[in-house]
């Protein structure tokens, strides 16, 4: 029988937020395409975002009642040992009922349980740790599963040595061709030519400081004599689109041409989250870092400096971004040297073939 006639259940949990959603559903993509006749269950928790991503992309998902503990005391957490059991209730009722070959976990508190209910069934599983500190959900899981794929060195702190496999993180593969779209690129986003663009990213939710940031610095930014694709988030819209009557700025509440937007620019200013940091490692352009604080074990510094220690970006804390910024930002915009030296060695830490790798590990579980 070959791969195109064989079928398998796979289940794929994550969540929370889209760096744990959209790699679930990389993986989910590059298995139906091996393996057609599959199927396929997402598991994720039942007020957050995989709820209306996971549908959309195609795929049925079971919603978990969970949630991650807060860092202060609170009535949340006083609900946690009630939304666990629940949740390992309902887990096993899922496993149960579906049966899987496989289980994947991309990481958020909604793959928790659902891991530990089917690996204590002796279902294969593997989970995919995005960031260079690991979660805790995926520590915990760490010594159940079978394989663990990272995307940055020195992961044996968190992770049994023998279980990881460094294979990147899954990226959206019409970032691999950016260069040739550039023209494309600028009419799209209807680009002055001769003026240098700088792209704004801060998730798909929107960032607070770096919004607040970009508003105070709109004059710097005209004598810089650059034009801005500004993407505030759909939370911040509404406060922030009334600068798009200025010539040089365009904002966005969301980017759906991600690619295209990546083209056109020549700096570019992010947060630091997983997915976008290995986006832009492949996409091969400067990048100022701005690192949410306010994120699990400060987990987008530790990606950020996993790049700027290479010398491949510029990091900035959010506590710095008042005194350092506008000197970082002329600094770089006036030196064609830092930014083709930036963009080279970021480029050097990309890799592009995460989900096919992902997926051949996978594959050696569902073979065994």
């Amino acid at each position: 029988m070959n791969k195109q006639e064989q079928s398998y259940k796979i289940i794929l949990s994550g969540g929370g937020t889209g760096g744990h959603i959209y790699p679930a559903i990389a993986i989910a993509n590059e298995l139906k395409k091996r393996y057609p006749n599959s199927e396929f269950l997402f598991v994720g928790a039942e007020d957050r975002m995989e709820m209306e991503k996971v549908p959309q992309a195609g795929y049925r998902i079971e919603g978990l009642w969970i949630s991650g503990l807060q860092r202060s005391l609170s009535l949340k957490n006083m609900m946690f040992p009630f939304k666990l059991i629940s949740s390992l209730w309902k887990s096993r009722k899922i496993v149960k009922k579906f049966k899987p070959d496989v289980v994947i976990g991309t990481g958020g508190f909604a793959s928790g349980p659902l891991l530990k209910v089917a690996s204590g069934k002796k279902v294969p599983a593997l989970i995919q740790e995005q960031n260079s500190y690991a979660g805790i959900t995926n520590k915990l899981l760490g010594k159940q599963v079978q394989k663990i794929c990272v995307a940055y060195d020195n992961m044996e702190r968190f992770f049994p040595n023998e279980k990881i496999i460094k294979t990147g993180n899954p990226v959206r593969q019409d970032l691999l061709e950016i260069k040739s779209k550039r023209t494309e690129a600028k009419t799209f986003f209807q680009l002055k030519e001769n003026i240098k663009t700088v792209l704004i990213i801060g998730g798909s939710l929107g960032a607070r400081r770096i919004n607040q940031l970009i508003e105070k610095e709109l004059d710097f930014f005209k004598n810089q004599n650059v034009q801005l694709i500004w993407q505030c988030g759909k939370f911040y819209y509404e406060q922030y689109k009334k600068h798009n009557k200025l010539e040089h700025v365009q904002v966005h509440q969301f980017v759906n041409k991600m690619d295209l937007a990546y083209a056109a620019a020549d700096v570019i200013i992010s947060r630091a989250g997983a997915s976008s940091v290995s986006e832009l490692c492949i996409v091969g352009k400067p990048v100022i870092f701005i690192p949410s604080p306010n994120v699990a074990e400060d987990h987008q510094t530790k990606n950020a400096l996993a790049i700027t220690e290479k010398n491949a970006g510029i990091l900035i804390r959010e506590k710095e971004l008042d005194e350092q910024f506008e000197a970082c930002f002329e600094e770089l915009i006036k030196s064609e040297v830092t930014q083709a030296d930036l963009g080279e060695k970021i480029k050097e830490l990309a890799l592009p073939n995460a989900t096919s790798k992902i997926v051949d590990e996978v594959e050696k579980l569902l073979n065994n």
